[in-house]
């Protein structure tokens, strides 16, 4: 793909999307990022807005068709959009569930859907899923969006067997802790049970030790640029602590993983 290609980066209002917006700009790419209001947004330099809330089906086919409008390519398609919660599975209800689900997996269905007749008419394309270490780790009191998370492992998996014939290929990156107002902020469930309270301190203290010595964004988007335009290679776990992870749950037993897991929870 030239410095030329047509990139769509969803959910670029702030952390990992908006950094990864800024660096395709910079290597010359035109860039079209995706946010739900554009007059809550600060501009990023050589970034396209373009409102589009991945929730909504005719928000997302409109949001792509008046990029193809204008570019008639699409080249590499950058799922960032997602939100964290936190809570046990107990505690977090069935709505506060799928509203998750909505975002962080169907939002990436409705997007890819949008983008895929497009990429399979030049037979050519790149998409970029950014899902987490907990893609393939559990997490204590995450529950929920660890699941959100698998589920878009098991999708880009799959699609990517799909596609390929089209030369279309499917890329995951796996960020660990990364200091973002998504991390710093994210919400919990609303009804949360006494039961859970002493062990989820502990956990919540932990995973905020974490973020304090997290690294910025940047590296994840060094990555999904990587990702975007390198040798397929379908997991791409940042540099660092997130690599180290992928390579845990590959080479070491279950066990080992589990109490490691606890250990760095602050679980007994």
């Amino acid at each position: 793909m030239s410095n030329l290609s047509v990139v769509i980066v969803t959910g670029v209002s702030s952390g990992i999307g908006r950094v990864a917006a800024e660096k395709f700009a910079q290597r010359g790419c035109q860039v079209f990022g995706t946010v739900r209001s554009i007059a809550k947004v600060q501009p990023i330099s050589g970034v396209k807005f373009v409102e589009m809330d991945v929730r909504d089906e005719t928000s997302v086919q409109k949001g792509i068709q008046s990029i193809v409008e204008q570019t008639k390519q699409i080249d590499v398609l950058v799922n960032n959009a997602g939100f964290l919660l936190s809570g046990s599975v107990e505690e977090t209800s069935l709505t506060e569930a799928a509203s998750l689900f909505d975002t962080n997996v169907l939002g990436i269905l409705r997007v890819t859907k949008a983008v895929l007749p497009h990429m399979r008419a030049q037979r050519s394309g790149r998409i970029v899923n950014v899902s987490s270490v907990l893609g393939f780790l559990p997490a204590p009191y995450a529950g929920i969006y660890s699941a959100s998370k698998h589920a878009v492992e098991g999708l880009s998996e799959s699609l990517d067997h799909e596609v390929r014939q089209f030369g279309i290929r499917v890329v995951l990156v796996e960020p660990g802790f990364t200091k973002t107002h998504l991390d710093a902020n994210s919400p919990q469930a609303a009804s949360l049970i006494s039961a859970y309270d002493e062990e989820r301190g502990r956990v919540s203290k932990a995973i905020h030790k974490n973020l304090s010595k997290a690294p910025g964004p940047d590296g994840v988007a060094d990555t999904i640029v990587d990702a975007a335009f390198g040798p397929w290679r379908m997991r791409r776990p940042p540099k660092g602590q997130a690599s180290l992870l992928s390579k845990l749950r590959r080479f070491m037993s279950a066990g080992v993983v589990d109490s490691s897991l606890r250990k760095d929870f602050g679980l007994d």
